[in-house]
């Protein structure tokens, strides 16, 4: 009886040996130098307005929103900037003061036909068109008569430094009184008795390394309307 308990339990002992030997052949053991499992490719969801078929691919970032950029400064006053920056004496309301004078020196002296008054403001092609103009009259014997009134604006409308030459465009906005006679004195052109008011765009230069502070007039355009 006893040989036979023993007999199953050595007979059971075997079964479980096979059984565990199967187990390691399939299973194999660890040795610490396995590769790492498989991972499955990183995928990311393409943007909705990608195509549908985008697969396995990372979305880059998007663009960045555009920077905000300050609109550039008003080109006038990036011109006076320039100017100041060059010519520390310079201020634009002093400008403007001077540039009032000048305007009513040069309307009143051309209406007079002195050209001595003109030539040191005027540059020479500006002083050539005057005085082809005051010559004309003078062979036709004519003379003007004229009234400055005063001024209903001005302002200053460009501003540029340029190889150490400032330039500086004004708007006037004028009144004056003003007919050209013929030699009996009868009226050609204008009202002696009306005022005409008159828009006149000059252009003024100066070197601003020279010394003399003066600006001269270097083009001038212009419109008028009588009232």
């Amino acid at each position: 009886m006893a040989n036979s308990e023993l007999f199953e339990i050595l007979l059971l002992a075997m079964v479980a040996g096979v059984i565990l030997f199967r187990l390691y052949t399939v299973l194999g053991r660890r040795t610490g130098h396995e590769p790492p499992p498989q991972q499955e490719p990183y995928r990311v969801s393409a943007p909705s307005d990608a195509p549908a078929n985008v697969d396995n691919v990372v979305a880059l970032p998007g663009r960045a929103r555009p920077v905000a950029v300050a609109k550039p400064a008003d080109p006038l006053a990036l011109g006076l900037a320039d100017i100041q920056s060059a010519d520390r004496a310079f201020e634009i309301e002093h400008f403007l003061a001077g540039a009032r004078q000048a305007y009513e020196l040069i309307v009143t002296a051309f209406a007079a036909g002195d050209r001595a008054a003109l030539k040191p403001l005027l540059s020479d092609e500006v002083y050539a068109a005057f005085d082809a103009v005051i010559r004309g009259r003078e062979e036709r014997k004519e003379k003007v008569s004229f009234t400055f009134v005063g001024f209903k604006d001005v302002k200053a409308v460009h501003a540029a430094l340029k190889n150490k030459i400032a330039d500086l465009t004004v708007s006037f906005s004028s009144q004056f009184i003003s007919a050209t006679l013929d030699a009996n004195e009868a009226v050609v052109e204008g009202d002696p008795k009306s005022v005409r008011e008159v828009t006149d765009i000059w252009s003024f230069e100066r070197n601003v390394r020279a010394s003399d502070p003066n600006w001269i007039l270097v083009a001038t355009s212009g419109d008028e309307t009588a009232q």
